[in-house]
């Protein structure tokens, strides 16, 4: 008998689930707290939970992770610095203010426009190689011409020894600011993703578990774990996209809308047949967009632990996550007694960062860029809850709140609160927790607003039901303002939404919004057994899936039969034969997908290729204008068992 684990590791709980291989059917589920800023633990206690007799026959081990997602949505990703070459136009704010712009670049022909500026990267590179993690390249069509990446690259791997990502390496699109923000978040999820896979084979390995380790991406696909490593950013999503997969799987539903409610966001797509839909643009991310291919996707930033926060006559809901007072109460014996003791702030300074409700815990971060006042916060926190009237009493004074939003946006302070579980607490819908410590904090909070903690807590659960429903109507009426359809649901009405789908629900505490969702939408709401570790079952689900684009050019509109070139991730080449370069685009594809599958731990003789050809042939022309390839590739996972 041969088992699957799938290990999602999400911004709350990590949880591990395990798969009979031959009925496909999944036996056990464990949850755990996911530990933070080291995910060892909470992987550690989720396994544990498990079966040790089946673990000792786990083949495959699968992860999903929302740990990337939450990196860029929190802005506490790595620093990094930018280098863009060529002609940028900049008409936005970049993610970073370590960048430099020098001149080179190709055509659209793939030919040097400008000699690349050597000297001027190995000066940034210098500069700025103690106050970053890692570096970013997008050079301007470089998916016709990746020499000057190249280039820079070994200018300053040479000089600093930090790793560098390019962009031809993550997409083939043009779009050259697209495919510079999508290098940038890359290197910044570099680190976060090192030390999360790294720690989940150390894991493995340690119970003497001979598996192959594959992770989540994005579109909904396994990966390799080596392949995964290099490209990070494919893995933004992976938990929205285990969801999708798995709620499909759970609910036995091969068309099904979901709705995935996880610590940090809340998530809607739709599967169609079995098939994610996928975006037509990149992924966006943190209001970034990039040119990651992914599931189409609906996300808020308002999830089980979002913080919940009152200034004047507003009940305010996220964006940024805490940890919830009851899970804090748990975690910190004397934190009860801390937070029934801890003073009003006044009126004149409370806000998001000043709330009678909120603490503030030192991480084990190193602090690479902190200012004076920063550093003179971070002496004031331990490692216990620290509170604001705490923070005076050492340091004589009340921090500026920005300092507050800086130290937690680099990962040096860990920030507690109210959250909606700890209104589900006060309801007594959702109590694996401490109880008092949610109760004390809907007192506190509510007598801010003249209501009782059963009337606070109630509004609070009100409001999530119908931002959820708000998320899933916008995403079927695309193009129509979010903000018009939220206030639709706070109109008293006979009229309600219907949404032909099933509505599935994933997630810890989804279980106490099925009759809200009910009386709010004309739709049939799921709720699936194991639905609290959908994610870890989408990542046992998933197939592998690679994707290969190439394009064909005459390399002269004037001479459009003399000679053609070949675009593609591999670089550029030239034919003389459309025939030949067409042939070589085919072979070059179906062996780059199986040699993707076979480093991925898929057995290629169970892969199925699939080739889609575009041409545009003007009038009177022998041969096509424009040829665009894209080689497909699938396979199952469970097919590769076999060969484990």
């Amino acid at each position: 008998m041969s088992y699957s684990l799938g290990i999602d590791a999400g911004g709350t709980y990590t949880d591990a689930v395990l798969l009979k291989d031959d009925d496909n059917t999944i036996i056990q589920s464990n949850k755990a707290l996911t530990s933070y800023p080291d995910p060892l633990e909470g992987i550690t206690k989720a396994i544990d939970g498990l079966d040790p007799e089946c673990l000792r026959d786990v083949k495959v081990v699968s992860v999903s992770t929302t740990l990337s997602t939450n990196s860029i949505l929190e802005g506490t990703g790595s620093p990094v610095a930018l280098i863009l070459i060529g002609n940028y136009d900049i008409k936005q704010e970049l993610p970073t203010k370590h960048f430099i712009k020098v001149k080179g670049g190709h055509d659209h022909n793939g030919i040097e426009t400008d000699t690349l500026e050597e000297e001027a990267i190995r000066e940034f590179a210098l500069s700025v190689k103690d106050k970053v993690s890692a570096f970013a390249i997008s050079s301007y069509f470089s998916v016709r011409n990746h020499e000057h990446e190249l280039r820079a690259k070994d200018i300053i791997m040479e000089h600093t020894g930090l790793p560098v990502v390019c962009s031809y390496e993550l997409s083939q699109d043009l779009g050259a600011f697209e495919r510079a923000v999508t290098a940038f978040l890359n290197a910044q999820l570099i680190p976060v993703t090192e030390r999360f896979m790294t720690t989940v084979e150390a894991e493995i390995k340690s119970r003497g578990i001979d598996a192959k380790v594959f992770m989540l991406k994005c579109d909904g696909s396994v990966i390799g774990i080596q392949s995964a490593l290099k490209k990070p950013i494919e893995s933004i999503f992976s938990g929205p996209a285990g969801s999708l997969v798995g709620a499909s799987f759970l609910a036995n539903e091969e068309t099904c809308a979901v709705i995935d409610v996880g610590g940090t966001s809340t998530d809607i797509s739709v599967i169609y047949k079995g098939v994610p839909e996928m975006s037509d643009a990149g992924a966006v991310v943190g209001g970034w967009k990039t040119r990651v291919k992914a599931i189409k996707m609906e996300t808020s930033a308002m999830g089980g632990d979002s913080h919940v926060w009152v200034k004047g006559a507003n009940i305010n809901i996220g964006p940024r996550r805490v940890i919830p007072l009851c899970r804090a109460a748990v975690l910190y014996p004397d934190f009860l007694e801390q937070l029934r003791a801890n003073p009003m702030p006044s009126k004149l300074k409370i806000g998001v960062n000043y709330q009678p409700t909120k603490f503030y815990l030192r991480t084990d971060y190193e602090a690479l860029e902190a200012s004076q006042e920063e550093q003179e916060v971070l002496e004031a926190v331990k490692k216990e809850p620290t509170s604001t009237t705490e923070i005076f009493n050492r340091i004589k004074k009340f921090p500026a709140s920005k300092v507050f939003d800086s130290l937690i946006q680099k990962r040096l302070l860990q920030p507690i609160g109210f959250t909606l579980t700890d209104a589900l607490h006060v309801l007594g819908e959702y109590t694996e927790r401490n109880v008092e410590a949610a109760n004390v904090g809907a007192d506190m909070l509510g007598s801010l607003v003249g209501m009782n903690r059963h009337e606070f807590a109630q509004h609070i659960k009100k409001e999530f039901s119908k931002n959820m429903a708000c998320d899933l109507v916008s995403f079927f009426f695309d193009g129509v303002e979010k903000s018009e359809i939220r206030k639709m649901f706070d109109i008293q009405s006979p009229a309600k939404f219907k949404i032909e789908v099933p509505i599935v629900l994933i997630g810890g505490p989804v279980s106490a919004f099925v009759k809200e969702m009910q009386e709010i939408l004309d739709a049939r709401i799921i709720l699936p057994e194991y639905s609290s570790v959908g994610n870890a079952a989408g990542a046992l689900a998933a197939k592998g899936i690679r994707r290969f684009e190439v394009l064909i050019r005459p390399a002269s509109m004037a001479a459009p039969d003399w000679e053609f070139l070949v675009f593609s991730e591999h670089g550029k080449n030239n034919f003389y034969e459309y025939q030949e370069a067409l042939d070589y685009a085919v072979n070059l594809g179906e062996t780059t997908v199986l040699s993707y599958m076979k480093e991925a731990g898929l057995d290629p003789s169970h892969i199925k290729i699939d080739i889609k050809k575009e041409e545009v042939i003007p009038v009177g022309w022998k041969t096509p204008m424009e040829t665009k390839l894209v080689v497909l590739g699938v396979g199952n996972r469970d097919d590769s068992l076999e060969y484990c």
